[in-house]
């Protein structure tokens, strides 16, 4: 038991996931914040916006994250020279927070248009009713009924964030959980186990907290109809 502790601590087990929240926490802002805007544009009177937001989403679901991951370093750093940092590792964990962002931001977008669908059509007529345009109505009464409604869905989206942040190793962050736990079984193949044991607990340690929060406020600030 005590070499298998020592084994933790000389791979930095605790900094690997640590890399992997840091991942997950920055690509759920972004892909919030992008998510947002897409939804926007799917519910939007506007054809051209809407026809941009189905076909973004419908691209970005439909294509492997790891083809994603590759080209943020191959494409936009290695041939488009796209630089976030100027560390050369932190580039490549802030290439993977973009990856990241720019796929789950499909599936943020779906899982809010699916809380507007929860709005009673009566809040947008209303809306429409005193004079506020698209814009005015959806920022003040629907999204934010719309979020409300979406609570779940989108807890499901940063639980497949969470986990899908171990793919991070195809962008060349050497430091996350997948990298260490390969290097891990490569030079300590007696502990393969055990190894395997500690990052699949250690992930349901993650996610678990996340579905049980989702799932309680999306029953207490479910809307009402």
């Amino acid at each position: 038991m005590e070499e298998y502790l020592d084994i933790i601590r000389q791979y930095d087990v605790l900094g690997a996931f640590w890399v992997n929240i840091q991942l997950a926490f920055w690509a759920a802002v972004l892909s919030l914040i992008m998510g947002s805007v897409l939804a926007l544009f799917r519910i939007s009177p506007i054809g051209s916006l809407q026809w941009a937001g189905t076909t973004y989403v419908t691209i970005l679901r439909n294509t492997p994250l790891t083809i994603i991951m590759v080209f943020m370093v191959l494409g936009a750093w290695g041939q488009l020279e796209l630089t976030l940092a100027t560390d050369f590792n932190l580039n490549f964990f802030w290439l993977a927070v973009v990856g990241l962002s720019i796929y789950h931001a499909a599936f943020v977008c779906e899982a809010i248009r699916s809380g507007v669908n929860t709005v009673p059509v009566g809040q947008a007529e209303a809306a429409r009713s005193i004079g506020l345009s698209f814009l005015p109505s959806a920022r003040l009464v629907i999204l934010p009924q719309a979020f409300r409604g979406a609570i779940a869905p989108l807890g499901n989206v940063l639980i497949a964030l969470i986990k899908n942040t171990t793919v991070a190793a195809a962008a060349s962050v050497a430091t996350e959980t997948s990298s260490v736990m390969r290097t891990m079984i490569e030079f300590r193949p007696d502990y393969i186990y055990a190894i395997f044991f500690t990052f699949a607990i250690g992930y349901v340690i993650l996610v678990t907290p996340v579905g049980l929060l989702s799932t309680s406020f999306s029953r207490r600030l479910a809307v009402s109809r």
